[in-house]
């Protein structure tokens, strides 16, 4: 087994591939659910001043611990965070033909929802630029094991970025700690993975740490659209850093 880098290697690798974006890949802007992968790049981007701009998607089903995270980033890093939101004019039909609590109703409508109130706002936050970064991590679950640091994203037109990819989730909580970054208290009750708040519960012992998103459904088909998409490329660095 290959012995793995200590954390403050690992961080240093992770600050710079976002300079990389930022650098080479602007306008780049980070992704943010505000869990705890985001928060540590928050953090990386806020204090070293990288030019990323930092964007959510507020569903209008988020908890509301989600956004007193937002007011308490805001006020400890003094950064500006845009905020999408769904399209009325698309989701008010929908809601009046299935309900508000649609999503249980199987994967489709599920599927439906996510796309209406996220993918969609998503594709507005993205366009005009060049990169985007997010906190997926390969250990979180089976939908996510094969991502790669860096990928070209062909149905948006252009780069993404996994910074945190290879780290654990140890990792991320240990950098957490080390630099007292403000967190979503929700996971000191149990959730690993924080979205919507009607599709996210605590996970129980032995729980992956997507368990408690829809959990309802197959595992193999947890993910609400953002990132589970044909149309992207991964791109694999040699060890001097060229593009493989």
């Amino acid at each position: 087994m290959t012995e793995r880098a200590p954390l403050p290697v690992r961080v240093a690798t992770a600050l710079a591939v976002l300079q990389r974006a930022a650098a080479d890949h602007a306008p780049a802007v980070l992704a943010s659910s505000f869990g705890a992968e985001d928060m540590v790049l928050i953090d990386l981007i806020a204090t070293h001043a990288l030019p990323i701009g930092v964007f959510t998607l507020d569903t209008g089903r988020l908890p509301d611990e989600t956004h007193a995270l937002i007011d308490r980033v805001r006020a400890r890093y003094a950064i500006a965070i845009d905020v999408f939101l769904p399209d009325a004019a698309a989701l008010e039909p929908f809601v009046r033909m299935h309900g508000v609590n649609a999503f249980y109703d199987g994967p489709a409508l599920r599927e439906r929802c996510c796309a209406l109130r996220k993918t969609a706002p998503l594709a507005r936050a993205l366009a005009g630029k060049r990169a985007w970064i997010t906190g997926l991590r390969r250990e979180q679950s089976v939908t996510r094991r094969d991502v790669t640091v860096e990928a070209v994203d062909a149905v948006h037109g252009l780069v993404k970025f996994n910074p945190l990819a290879d780290w654990t989730r140890e990792d991320v909580w240990a950098h957490l700690r080390e630099h007292d970054v403000p967190y979503n208290t929700l996971h000191d009750r149990g959730y690993a993975s924080i979205g919507c708040a009607p599709c996210t519960r605590a996970i129980g012992p032995g729980e992956d740490e997507r368990a408690g998103r829809w959990w309802w459904e197959d595992a193999e088909r947890k993910e609400c659209g953002l990132h589970r998409r044909p149309g992207v490329v991964p791109i694999r660095l040699s060890a001097d850093g060229v593009t493989a």
